[in-house]
């Protein structure tokens, strides 16, 4: 029996057990289930926020027809067999039994209740549960899950509160029983935290009680299908075209990039569209801790790490990755986000011929982005002077990339330095962008400048060189790009 359809029949015993009390009655025995009930009014905490709920996402008339649809559809099914078929049959066989099974029922159900109650329960068995409802949206780029009764969802950068729900937290724990089993992982008291990725690429993190304690916490950080280019960002107003050419331009000829912004501000989406300019002919390595990246080269080696297993053992770290990666022979090494004793070895591999290589870091500003290398770098357990660990990313680092989500929820690459060596024991940088903030308009929109510094890079004569003449115009402070 494939592992599929094993999850299938552990997930359709928890429900069983869990829709005990949910018997087999005559139909004018459950008809006082389905009364309908005032909507609830938002909570308090809704309002003062200033975050609105979605559209409703089931009448108490549908939860609970909803409950006993499942089970007799269970009872009624044979899930090893389910388990075996493509998605899209496995999908059919339960539209078309659910379908018989609300035909059955004398209760009146409008078409609407009846199609919702059909894919809520197809989600149920096949997919995420009420989640799936809140992924079939593609502008929802975050999923917080505080517990089985409060789910926000991020959309443009701004939080909403749903209505979606879970029935209750075992309801919710059959669902991250089936997101971690299917990458071979588990979550319990002994093992309360967890991190996973979807099917679709969405990186999942987990924590359930007793470290949580307002219920079992789900966080589904989700990418895009077809991931944004860096035109796309100009459309965005995420930067200038001036600084999208000379980020291109800069990638092309192997100039090592640190790109670093706080959580949630688009550190991955620059990272995916800076990486799409490097030549098809290279051999790419990537290292994350969890796969995100998707580059589009051919000749692309993808490596992730690995956590320690029940036992406590197995654990494969970004460092042991980043060592094993410079034997396999990389034209470019990119890193996901360096986060730990892996930055020595990232800076040696920046410095012995491993040009173009990118990576990201949590900083606030390009200083900060330095000195968290240099901390890194100390908290490594390397007896280094100071001064020479400054020397090794003043030469292997050539420009650090500011990206920011500002407060109404836009991202925008708000600086562009270069690294332009060391004057005593100080990395001295020069910025080339910066954005500039003017104010809000009617709609509290934050309205501003991409506004070059005129200084020149001092990598122009290169890329003169490698036949790219990058316009000096980019650069004038006169050129500035409103948004």
């Amino acid at each position: 029996m494939g592992l599929r359809s094993r999850l299938l029949l552990k997930y359709k015993q928890d429900i069983i057990d869990d829709l005990a009390e949910v018997k087999e009655k005559p139909a004018a025995e459950v008809e006082h289930l389905f009364e309908s009930t005032p909507e609830p009014e938002p909570e308090s905490i809704v309002e003062e926020s200033g975050i609105d709920l979605v559209d409703e996402y089931l009448s108490d008339h549908e939860k609970n027809f909803r409950l006993i649809v499942l089970e007799k559809l269970l009872a009624a099914i044979d899930l090893s067999k389910i388990g075996k078929l493509e998605e899209d049959e496995a999908r059919k066989q339960i539209q078309e039994l659910a379908q018989s099974i609300i035909n059955e029922q004398d209760i009146p159900l409008g078409m609407d209740s009846r199609k919702k109650i059909i894919q809520l329960v197809e989600d149920e068995i096949l997919g995420l549960g009420p989640l799936e409802m809140i992924m079939r949206d593609p502008s929802c780029s975050e999923i917080m899950v505080n517990g089985p009764k409060k789910i926000f969802i991020e959309k443009g950068g701004k939080l909403t509160l749903s209505s979606v729900q879970f029935d209750d937290d075992e309801h919710e724990m059959r669902i991250i029983d089936r997101i971690v089993s299917r990458v071979g992982r588990r979550v319990d008291e002994s093992s309360p935290m967890a991190d996973a990725r979807l099917a679709d690429g969405s990186r999942v993190n987990i924590i359930i009680p007793p470290l949580a304690l307002d219920g079992p916490v789900i966080t589904i950080r989700r990418f895009p299908s077809d991931p944004l280019k860096l035109k796309d960002m100009v459309g965005f107003k995420a930067l200038s075209p001036g600084m999208a050419e000379f980020l291109s331009s800069i990638v092309k000829v192997g100039k090592n990039i640190l790109i670093s912004g706080g959580t949630g501000s688009g550190k991955t989406t620059a990272l995916n569209a800076l990486s799409a300019f490097i030549p098809a002919e290279e051999r790419i390595v990537t290292i994350e801790d969890a796969a995100e990246l998707q580059l589009q080269q051919s000749h692309v080696v993808r490596l992730e790490t690995r956590p320690t297993n029940i036992e406590g053992n197995g654990e494969i770290s970004q460092r042991d990755l980043v060592r094993n990666g410079l034997r396999m022979r990389p034209d470019r090494i990119v890193i996901g986000e360096v986060r730990g004793a892996e930055a020595m070895d990232m800076l040696q591999a920046m410095n012995t011929g491993h040009d173009g290589s990118l990576t990201t870091t949590h900083a606030n500003t390009p200083r900060d982005a330095l000195s968290r290398i240099e901390n890194m770098v100390a908290m490594g357990g390397f007896e280094l002077p100071m001064k020479a660990v400054r020397n090794q990313i003043a030469s292997a680092i050539h420009y650090v990339v500011q990206v920011q989500r500002l407060e109404d929820g836009s991202r925008r690459m708000t600086n562009i330095s270069e690294i332009i060596g060391m004057e005593g024991e100080i990395i001295t940088m020069s910025e080339l962008f910066a954005f500039e903030r003017r104010g809000l308009d009617q709609n509290n929109k934050i309205v501003g400048a991409f506004k070059p510094s005129g200084a020149l890079p001092a990598c122009m004569s290169e890329l003169e060189r490698r036949g790219i003449n990058l316009d000096v115009d980019y650069f004038d402070p006169e050129n500035e790009t409103l948004v």
